[in-house]
């Protein structure tokens, strides 16, 4: 038996595989009734369980180099199972970045991608927005490739594990770049709820925190690209005014240390560095707690965050902090970023009773304004009503039959989702 990184799951799963070549991957597949991939274990719900095998993948050597550059296009061939941390320094050194990154660099490529995790950033898509192409293998023992242009690759994409195992995940990169953080304390609601376009598009990539009961949004993280946006002579964003800005290190939960945090109080630093809220070298926390989220469209920001805060006094109790941020639009069938979007993520305390009861009051006043659960974090909606919010599902369910007609990724909710 093991469990989720947070601990609030136990698997069913019987077995758990870690294949180190594609033939042991095949043998692995061909002798399991029933199977599912497994990545960093940071999903909150059973997404990714199975009664069978899980099959992880980090340890996988399919005879290329585990992070495989093309100098010529600077697309990075990945192998799936490897984390964030492990393929960001790498990238580093060879001179490229990748354009976003999601809070923790903990967690695993493939499985950050098929769930449509995301970082922050008006003009920046989810992780899975920077996939090139991806090759899997089927629960048959088929190697499949999808790439970029291909009809099926948006729906291979987010795929939630239902149409193989991914082995590789090729992402695109840009020239390497330097982030620095400044943090702004206790900015009012008057100024969040007027002027959130100018708060999110003062800098690259922007998260506020808050409690919902506070007066003011607690902190707001703002990571600026350096050089070059708008700055004052001291390099902090200069779109916003009056700001009160943190003169030592914060931790976006109250009273924690924040010695696992990213560097802040404007020290430039290599993207990788900077982006992710927290370093790879400290466990971010002990685990000791849940996580929900919800993605809106953008168009429905102040409706949602108004509807959030009027439920205060339900949600603070079991709640540690609050993170919005903004995704851009993809394409992707099953990611819940069909247009700009704001994400509203709750860490909650590990109390699992009294979270679930929180939910559904959540989703009374979110799901109207169009929310979409994230597909790997607590939600109380039945995941058929879900899948009814993605137009494109019907194609997806069929790209799943035709992979696996047998049904034997099916697991968790996926099996519950397709039925």
């Amino acid at each position: 038996m093991h469990r989720n990184w947070a601990g609030n799951l136990t698997y069913s799963a019987r077995e758990v595989a870690r294949p180190t070549t594609l033939d042991e991957l095949a043998d692995v597949l061909a002798r399991a009734d029933r199977v599912r991939p497994l990545g960093s274990r940071h999903s909150f719900n059973d997404v990714a369980d199975t009664p069978g095998v899980h099959v992880q993948v980090d340890a996988l050597d399919d005879g290329r180099p585990a992070v495989d550059l093309d100098p010529a296009t600077g697309v990075a061939s990945v192998v799936g199972g490897l984390r964030y941390g492990d393929i960001m320094r790498t990238l580093h050194a060879e001179g490229r970045a990748l354009g976003t990154m999601a809070s923790l660099p903990h967690i695993s490529v493939a499985g950050a991608v098929a769930t449509a995790t995301h970082g922050s950033g008006d003009a920046t898509k989810s992780l899975a927005g920077a996939v090139v192409g991806l090759e899997l293998m089927t629960p048959d023992g088929e190697r499949l490739r999808f790439a970029r242009g291909d009809a099926e690759f948006p729906g291979a994409v987010v795929s939630l594990g239902a149409l193989g195992v991914v082995t590789r995940v090729e992402l695109e990169t840009e020239p390497a770049y330097e982030v620095r953080q400044d943090v702004a304390l206790d900015v009012p609601w008057e100024v969040v709820l007027e002027r959130l376009d100018d708060v999110t598009g003062a800098a690259y990539s922007v998260s506020l925190f808050t409690g919902w009961a506070e007066p003011a949004v607690r902190q707001v993280w703002f990571k600026s690209r350096v050089p070059g946006g708008a700055v004052t002579d001291d390099g902090r964003p200069d779109s916003l005014s009056g700001l009160r800005w943190a003169t030592e290190p914060v931790h976006p939960v109250p009273g924690v240390d924040p010695v696992a945090c990213t560097e802040q109080l404007g020290v430039p630093g290599a993207w990788h560095d900077r982006l992710s809220h927290f370093r790879l070298e400290f466990t971010p926390s002990a685990g000791a707690e849940l996580q929900s989220e919800y993605l809106l469209p953008r168009r429905n920001a102040v409706a949602a965050i108004e509807a959030v805060r009027a439920l205060a006094p339900v949600v603070a109790p079991e709640l540690q902090t609050t993170e919005i941020r903004t995704i851009a639009a993809d394409d992707l069938w099953l990611s819940p970023f069909s247009e700009d979007s704001v994400g509203i993520h709750f860490t909650w305390l590990p109390h699992d009773a009294e979270v679930a009861a929180v939910l559904p009051r959540l989703e009374e006043v979110l799901l109207p304004l169009g929310a979409r659960p994230h597909w790997g974090k607590l939600f109380a909606a039945d995941v058929r009503d879900v899948a009814a919010t993605y137009p494109r599902f019907g194609d997806f369910r069929a790209l799943a039959e035709r992979l696996d007609p047998a049904g034997r990724l099916r697991g968790g909710y996926l099996g519950r989702l397709l039925g």
